[in-house]
């Protein structure tokens, strides 16, 4: 757990800051470059995406957004929490930031809030990695969704732990309070982990430990947040790499290609071992790869990066 900060916004341990009228916290840690890297969910507490291995590179600051972990809630709460409010909580953090841009990397749904942030206000950020994302959340993206989870079916079928997975997937429509939502959250992670089926042990501190809010993806009017950032990604300036796990059910390597596809002179790093997590799963390939991006490493443009085992090469 970090500790509190006792002196400027870069310092190592646990910051608050104030937007709309309620405290926000983040933290800090590492050295190097800033990168401000944003969790999904929406509500899924920062501490699972702590990467060790980026912070020996970068200094890595972790957002908490409103409503999740320890920052505060809306009044309008669990609804309001839009892509909008947290662009403008992201804004007023930089703005804290003793330094002229930053990097943003967003996770899951914290990829939407870098997508849209890099659409709206370019002139805060030196580059973006969406990690986990994708263009917008439509019909096809949920189609897609079921097939991949019927994929992961397939291929672990007579497995102990898949009932409890998929039992996980089906509870997601049903959650309504912070108590379902921890446990659809831990129930799904066999799901977002490639190698938890044949060996879950290194995995079980990660359920255990991982917090999660209920976050209604409503608007304060009860309007659902949707995303679809496809006609605005094509004329996106600020260098991007997309990275996407290969067994990855929900933001996979169809929506990293789309990504690569709509921004211009971006990159895509296709981790080949991983799921939803390739932070935690091919940890030092995930921390080299967004290290060299953030530090301005010449990879070519629409460069499309396989892990296969041994390192990273460009086809």
């Amino acid at each position: 757990m970090a500790h509190p900060s006792t002196s400027g916004p870069l310092s190592e341990g646990s910051h608050s800051y104030e937007a709309d009228g309620i405290t926000l916290r983040y933290h800090v840690f590492g050295t190097g470059p800033v990168c401000v890297a944003v969790p999904g969910g929406p509500g899924i507490a920062w501490e699972y995406l702590r990467s060790p291995a980026l912070e020996q590179r970068l200094t890595m600051v972790y957002m908490e957004p409103a409503g999740t972990g320890d920052s505060g809630r809306l009044a309008t709460h669990p609804h309001g929490y839009t892509r909008d409010l947290y662009s403008r909580h992201l804004s007023e953090l930089i703005d804290l930031l003793p330094v002229e841009r930053v990097h943003l990397l967003g996770h899951s749904h914290g990829g939407f809030v870098t997508q849209y942030h890099a659409i709206l206000r370019p002139d805060q950020l030196a580059g973006i990695v969406l990690y986990e994302s994708a263009p917008a959340t439509d019909q096809a993206f949920g189609a897609e969704a079921a097939r991949m989870v019927g994929e992961l079916a397939e291929r672990h079928a007579g497995n102990p732990l898949l009932p409890d997975a998929l039992n996980a997937f089906a509870q997601i429509p049903h959650i309504t309070d912070d108590e379902s939502m921890m446990r659809v959250a831990r129930g799904i992670i066999p799901a977002y982990v490639a190698s938890y089926w044949t060996d879950p042990a290194p995995w079980t501190e990660l359920q255990k430990a991982l917090r999660a809010t209920y976050i209604s993806g409503l608007d304060e009017h009860g309007v659902p947040d949707s995303v679809d950032d496809r006609a605005a990604l094509p004329a996106l300036r600020v260098p991007a790499l997309v990275v996407a796990g290969r067994f990855d059910v929900i933001c996979g390597v169809r929506w990293g290609q789309e990504l690569h596809a709509l921004i211009p002179e971006s990159r895509l790093l296709i981790l080949e071992n991983s799921g939803h997590m390739g932070h935690l799963e091919e940890p030092e390939v995930f921390a080299e790869a967004v290290a060299a991006f953030v530090s301005g490493s010449a990879f070519s443009s629409k460069t499309d990066m396989r892990h296969h085992g041994c390192g990273v090469t460009e086809n």
